[in-house]
């Protein structure tokens, strides 16, 4: 939508703005680090909402709860912005001068007035327009949401419509106010920004362009195929027809991370040739051929990672691998150097003044002044370059610097797929907790006095209703498979949402349950929205 896939803002900025909204997204539990930066920002007097169908550590922080029914977001966005309209609380003189379709995004939204809102989020009407009044007259805002924006059928869109927001209000491309997709792991941003991403090549340079391919072309001495390759979602489908039929996969764990778990599995063990790289035998890798153990990149290997905020760090060796594992880098330098001999194996700030060359984001970003600075921020084009704060400053020069205007989209909104009956009435949506990670491979080999990941979270009405309390044993059901869980009675539901984790997939392997439903923009499942049915074990020493 603005041409860059990072976040606009920098950390201090957040830390100094006068309005954070949290939109999606328990930082308290799933960002701690970022989110001690929010809170900062709320010391610095900050007013913060909460935008989340869980009452969740995040909201117990907030000046106000909006908690929405999941997968509502899109209606939200599009009340919100016609509120703002409404009552011409909008930027005009910022609309006119740095976008367009401003008409077409009116037209679209036209139907969502409060009533309408509420009916559909089932938030009151003064909480909306609160919402909105708060957003278009702050004098900088910043917009923060992850994976429960990201994890719809919708993903792509709910992202572009609270994009909208900030073109309606000019809260983006100028000093405290943004937009903060804020990255889950490690490295995340890093990952794209180097070309993991089917589309892109180094520095989110399109692959279907011919000029940026010759240049990477001529510098790796090979041909690119014009065409994008696929993502995860698209991957494991050609899997399942017989087109992809070998896999490398290197630091993911597919077979206890993606939707539907069971469809995953059997895909992954219908392969010819699966290729595992990671710092555990996690359960892909025990489907694996073969296994490539690798070092933990955090201590044991050099190189450089890229966080929420763009910014370049170098990361250094503490430790030598244990037994007979080895540095990532190494391990593709050696399989590259038997399919083509004479590869060598360059060091990582060897590969790294190769990123300078091909990606002109991170041309000034040099190996020393990646030490001396502690970091860089991209865009980092010179030598000389401080580094950029935060993103597309252009919307507010005279001339867009020669852009054309940013666009408003039409996004329409429509409800999660797995759908709540009869059978299946209430609703699971999944999420992090503040002791655990990913499928816990990195966090489950260590106690925790606050460990709760592995219980089915539910409301006390939904609790007595069915007869348990927390502690009763239940079976789990969707319209997939059924599986075994604990419950934990949770007043910070709301009646009809139970929560829970995919931290612990050996003793409750929650994404059995999730559903196959993808955003066919982003390729990502939709695992926030899962249909059960809750029934009480009988217990048979007592029955």
């Amino acid at each position: 939508m603005f041409g860059a896939g990072g976040g606009t803002v920098s950390y201090e900025e957040i830390e100094t703005t006068d309005l954070i909204i949290m939109w999606g997204s328990n930082a308290r539990e799933a960002h701690p680090i970022f989110f001690h930066h929010a809170l900062t920002g709320v010391r610095n007097g900050a007013k913060m909402i909460s935008v989340d169908p869980r009452r969740s550590q995040t909201a117990k922080f907030a000046d106000l709860w909006l908690g929405l029914n999941v997968g509502t977001d899109i209606a939200l966005a599009n009340g919100v912005g016609k509120c703002i309209l409404d009552n011409n609380l909008q930027n005009d003189e910022f609309i006119a001068h740095s976008t367009q379709n401003l008409e077409a995004y009116r037209e679209s939204i036209d139907e969502w007035t409060l009533a309408r809102t509420a009916a559909v989020t089932g938030l009151p009407e003064y909480a909306i327009a609160e919402l909105a009044e708060a957003y278009a007259t702050a004098p900088t805002a910043q917009i923060c949401w992850t994976l429960g924006i990201t994890e719809h059928h919708t993903g792509a869109e709910n992202v572009m419509a609270l994009c909208n927001l900030s073109l309606l209000t000019g809260h983006v491309g100028r000093y405290g106010s943004g937009l903060v997709p804020v990255r889950g792991q490690n490295n995340v941003q890093g990952g794209g920004d180097m070309g993991a991403l089917p589309n892109k090549l180094t520095g989110f340079q399109d692959v279907t362009d011919n000029k940026i391919r010759a240049k990477f072309e001529a510098a790796w001495d090979c041909t690119i195929p014009a065409e994008p390759g696929l993502h995860l979602t698209l991957m494991f489908e050609a899997m399942e027809r017989g087109e992809l039929t070998t896999v490398f996969c290197i630091g993911e764990n597919p077979a206890d991370s993606e939707a539907d778990i069971n469809h995953a599995r059997k895909v992954l063990e219908g392969l010819d040739m699966l290729v595992v790289q990671d710092i555990f035998l996690t359960r892909t890798a025990e489907l694996a051929d073969v296994v490539l153990p690798a070092s933990a990149g955090w201590a044991e290997t050099e190189g450089t990672v890229t966080n929420s905020e763009r910014r370049v760090q170098r990361s250094r060796k503490a430790l030598e691998p244990p037994g007979d594992a080895k540095d990532d880098l190494e391990i593709i330098n050696m399989i590259a150097d038997r399919m083509s001999p004479g590869w060598g194996n360059p060091s990582a700030g060897d590969m790294w003044e190769e990123v300078r060359a091909v990606s002109p984001m991170h041309g000034g970003m040099s190996w020393e002044r990646l030490e001396e600075h502690g970091g860089l921020q991209w865009p980092c084009p010179t030598i000389d370059h401080p580094g950029t704060l935060f993103l597309h400053g252009w919307l507010w020069e005279p001339d867009l610097a020669g852009r054309d205007p940013a666009p408003f989209t039409v996004n329409e909104w429509r409800p999660h797929v797995d759908q709540v009956d009869d059978y299946y009435p209430l609703l699971m949506t999944t999420g992090r907790v503040l002791d655990s990670y990913n499928t816990g491979v990195q966090s489950d080999g260590y106690n925790s006095p606050i460990r709760s990941g592995e219980t089915l979270d539910m409301n006390p009405t939904d609790a007595a209703n069915l007869g348990v309390e927390t502690g009763s044993r239940v079976e789990v059901s969707s319209r997939r498979a059924t599986i075994d869980m604990t419950i934990r009675v949770q007043p910070d539901l709301p009646v009809g949402l139970t929560f829970t984790t995919y931290h612990f997939a050996d003793t409750t392997d929650t994404n059995q349950l999730t559903i196959e439903a993808w955003d066919k923009k982003s390729g990502t499942a939709e695992f926030k929205a899962t249909a059960i049915n809750v029934e009480p074990k009988v217990n048979v020493s007592n029955a």
